[in-house]
Order: structure tokens, then C-alpha cells, then sequence
């Protein structure tokens, strides 16, 4: 468990992506920043929200109870205007998780099949 001393900060993330872009955001925090991998900790957490912040506080909590640290986490997706939004927070329910990337492309060009180039727009959120 943590002391009163301890000044780490345990990103809730297994992708190195995102710990690479927060060690950097949290770089002058006054933080030392950990990462599961720093901690030897292997956890998979199911995102069950309904939107984004949900998703984050449930991985923050679980990988806090986890470590005993203090832990931030984030949550993040695509949101394809041709497809209502989908994948975006709700893609746990969607069918979008449990694959590879290469298998999300293929998905989401097959369900863009029938939509003109000018019509997939999407944002990353």
C-alpha cells in the first residue's frame, strides 16, 4: 500500500500510447508517473459506462484498489456521424471491443460500405 510519503500517480492504461502522451501532459505535476507495467500490475479492466467519464472513473477505480496508489484514467473513441455516434463511449455494447484493430477497420468500412466518401465524417474524442 501507499504512505503518506508516496507521491506516485498510477495511470490507469495498458496502452503505452497513452502513457507516453500523460507522462508528458503530468510531467511538472510534482508527481512521479507509473504505469502498470512500472508496477508489474497486469489488469483488464470492462468499461460498462455510458458515456466517457463513466468509463474512465471505472478504470481509475479499479486500478487504484489494485495498486493502492492514486490512479488517473482516461477514455477515449471515434464517433462516425453515418453511424450515430458509434463506435464512440457505448462500443463495449456495440461489438466493437474484444478485436484487434485491423478487425475494427474492416467492421467499420463495412458498415460505411454504403455511404458516400462526403458523408464519413467522424470525430476522436
Amino acid at each position: 500500500m501507499t504512505s503518506a510519503n508516496d507521491r506516485r500517480l498510477l495511470l490507469g492504461t495498458n496502452n503505452s500510447g497513452k502513457v507516453r502522451e500523460f507522462r508528458a501532459l503530468l510531467q511538472d505535476c510534482g508527481w512521479e508517473i507509473v504505469s502498470p507495467a512500472d508496477l508489474d500490475l497486469t489488469l483488464e479492466v470492462e468499461e460498462t459506462g455510458t458515456s466517457y467519464t463513466e468509463n474512465a472513473r471505472i478504470k481509475a477505480r479499479a486500478f487504484a484498489a489494485a495498486s493502492g496508489l492514486p490512479a488517473v484514467a482516461d477514455d477515449s473513441g471515434l464517433e462516425v456521424n453515418a453511424l450515430g455516434g458509434e463506435p464512440g463511449a457505448l462500443h463495449h455494447l456495440h461489438g466493437w471491443d474484444g478485436i484487434d484493430n485491423d478487425d475494427r477497420i474492416r467492421i467499420l468500412l463495412r458498415r460505411l460500405e454504403r455511404v458516400p466518401p462526403a458523408e464519413r465524417t467522424c470525430r476522436y474524442r
